[in-house]
């Protein structure tokens, strides 16, 4: 899978399909740069800043690995619910990386507040707009165990400041998505409005993700902005529940981060009234939105999925709760075996029977009902009456497959979304760090 550069350059419908670029508009309060640190020695763009000049409410969920990057316990340390910057790298995820890693990212943010301020009293003469070294936030991405590459980074700050732009339209998304890829094959963005009052706000989000992919809180970085008005107490309590419907939802590998970070920032440019609490009714609509968009964004990561060919949805329906559901929808979509017979466009339904059976879930054999598109493959406790291979094989040659499974046992569902394991996923991993 390819960067369709063509495509990104048509205009579309802002609200556009997943997988095709959507034209993202920009949001006011918010300044992005994407610049070459040369950590990958290519000279492509490797390090992100965005920067809210008057602030923005936050909030963020991170990886439940018991090993974390040292961009995230700084994260953790930040107690302000107001923030300056966000700054991403990329090669290097800064991880396992001892006192060196987290003191270079206090070095660093001292540079880049000093920076910051820097510009701001040049830019708007008589300004007394300082920024802080804890009111930036960092995310990082790449290879485990190596040494932070400090010095690089910090050379490359006067450029990434001297860059920011408050305008920020489809190519500069672009780039900003692009510069935090890493086995990616192509970035992903995705845009949404909804009414918040009687404003139009947006939302724009960004992501990188294609391996390493599992259920976990983030499950890999991304990133959300909008110009809404939210205090960041409200926001925690809905990217969690957007989270858990999305990024929650997914899995490449099973195998989950150090690095795994979801973020959103709400530069507070539509005001519309005091939102008194997560469940106000001007909240529905952007509760809505984010999570349309998350799952926009969780749903592109698979289908980037490292070497994927095969969109796979497992679904699991009639389950007697949706926790039963979820469970033996992972317990399929994780398996090895069942991924590398989507790859082989195998209809081989027996490896779904495993799967649900490795769940420890009890079930009924004989009401079990197993479908591959439309096509019944098995039920009453054997193969169907109506099993036709010829017309599997044809369906198993479409890019996008919808399993699912009826337990008849009660009125849980779940829906997980991966994709298949081919020969490219062994030689994209076994080269990463080459």
């Amino acid at each position: 899978m390819t960067i369709n550069l063509k495509n990104f350059l048509k205009d579309k419908p802002k609200l556009s399909k997943m997988g095709e670029f959507q034209e993202l508009q920009e949001i006011d309060g918010l300044e992005v740069s994407a610049v070459s640190a040369d950590l990958y020695g290519s000279g492509r763009d490797d390090l992100a800043l965005f920067y809210f000049k008057d602030g923005a409410n936050y909030a963020a969920v991170y990886t439940n690995n018991s090993i974390c990057s040292e961009s995230i316990v700084w994260n953790k340390g930040i107690r302000k619910s107001s923030i300056k910057a966000l700054m991403v790298n990329t090669k290097n995820a800064n991880t396992f990386t001892g006192s060196q890693g987290f003191e270079g990212l206090d070095s660093i943010s001292k540079n880049l507040a000093k920076n910051l301020t820097l510009r701001e009293a040049q830019k708007y003469e008589g300004t007394k707009n300082v920024v802080k070294p804890n009111e930036i936030l960092f995310a990082s991405t790449g290879v485990i165990g190596e040494k932070f590459p400090t010095q690089k980074i910090k050379d490359s700050i006067p450029s990434l400041v001297e860059k920011l732009r408050d305008r920020q339209n489809k190519f500069i998304w672009f780039k900003s998505a692009s510069s935090i890829m890493t086995t990616d094959t192509r970035p992903k963005l995705a845009y949404e409005e909804c009414k918040f009052g009687n404003h139009d706000i947006r939302l724009c989000g960004i992501a990188k993700g294609s391996g390493m992919i599992a259920p976990n809180l983030g499950t890999m970085l991304s990133f959300v902005f909008t110009d809404a008005d939210i205090p960041s107490i409200y926001l925690k309590s809905l990217l969690k529940k957007a989270v858990s419907n999305s990024f929650n939802s997914i899995t490449v590998d099973s195998d989950t981060s150090t690095n795994d970070m979801v973020a959103i920032f709400s530069t507070n440019k539509f005001k519309t009234g005091k939102v008194y609490n997560a469940l106000d009714p001007k909240l529905k609509d952007f509760e809505n939105a984010l999570q349309k968009l998350l799952l926009n964004l969780a749903k592109q990561i698979v289908s980037d999925g490292e070497g994927a060919k095969k969109f796979v949805t497992v679904r699991v329906i009639n389950a007697r709760s949706q926790q039963m559901a979820k469970k033996i929808a992972f317990s399929v979509a994780n398996s090895p075996l069942f991924k590398t017979a989507m790859a082989g466009e195998d209809p081989n339904w027996g490896r779904v029977i495993m799967g649900i059976g490795k769940s420890g879930e009890k079930v009924s054999l004989d009401k079990i009902e197993i479908k591959f598109g439309d096509l019944k493959v098995a039920e009453k406790g054997k193969i169907s009456d109506n099993y036709d291979e010829k017309k599997l094989k044809e369906y198993m040659k479409w890019d996008s497959l919808l399993i699912e499974i009826n337990l008849k046992l009660g009125q849980g569902s779940y829906d997980c979304y991966t994709c298949d394991f081919t020969n490219d996923y062994i030689k994209i991993n076994a080269d990463y760090r080459n």
